[in-house]
Parts: structure tokens; C-alpha cells; sequence
């Protein structure tokens, strides 16, 4: 079973998301709502793949995303932005980030997420 970290600073979303990935088959191990708490629980737990908020209120999830990256020492788990925003607004930034890839919070589904996954063959260089 794919096991997820989800980074997210609305608890609303984070309750919902894990409902709706574990429903499809995605075991949600760890929910983070800060970057420090990102940081902590990724070298932690070892997650297969992460959702990383664009928007972390205060904070850059795009920042964030390339922290994750550095911190595993070239063996990233590999990321997935997410946005309630449209992946147009993001583009450039998602495109220079280590995120494998992008999903609009509306569309997040465990086979989004697969998807995503079977899109890339591995993580981006950072």
C-alpha cells in the first residue's frame, strides 16, 4: 500500500483528504500543517509520496518542497504540489521545483495520485 504524507495547513482539508485517499487505498501515515512539522515527519516516517500545499498560509510550500528534497540526501520521496489554485498560476514554479508533478486540490484521488506517479520516472533533480 502507497504510503502518503500529506502537508497542508487547513485541518479541514487534511481530515477530508485522508478520508478520501485511505478510502482509495492510500495509507495516509503522518499530516503535517507546517513546514517543520514537513521536515520532521518526512525524515521520519520515510513516506512513498508527498502532498505539499502551494499555500502553507505564512509559509512557501514551493520553499518547502525543495527543503524535502534537500533533506533526503538524493532520494527524495517524490512530491506532489497541490493548490486550490489552477496549475496555470503555478507553472513556472511547479515546473522549477522538485515536484514530480501538480493536482488541484478538487481532483485529489488515490488514482490522481498513481497517475501522477506513473508519470515520472523517478524525482527531478533539484
Amino acid at each position: 500500500m502507497l504510503r502518503c504524507l500529506i502537508v497542508d495547513d487547513s485541518t479541514r482539508f487534511l481530515e477530508v483528504a485522508r478520508t478520501v485517499l485511505e478510502r482509495d487505498g492510500i495509507s495516509v501515515i503522518g499530516t503535517a500543517s507546517t513546514g517543520a512539522q514537513a521536515l520532521s515527519l518526512a525524515a521520519e516516517l520515510r513516506p512513498d509520496v508527498m502532498l505539499v500545499d502551494i499555500d502553507l498560509g505564512g509559509e512557501s510550500g514551493l520553499k518547502l518542497a525543495r527543503r524535502l528534497a534537500e533533506q533526503a540526501d538524493g532520494a527524495p520521496a517524490p512530491i506532489i504540489l497541490i493548490s486550490t489554485h489552477s496549475e496555470e498560476d503555478y507553472a513556472d514554479l511547479i515546473a522549477a521545483s522538485p515536484a514530480i508533478g501538480f493536482l488541484p486540490k478538487t481532483a485529489l484521488s488515490g488514482t490522481a495520485i498513481r497517475g501522477t506517479l506513473d508519470g515520472v520516472s523517478g524525482p527531478r533533480e533539484i
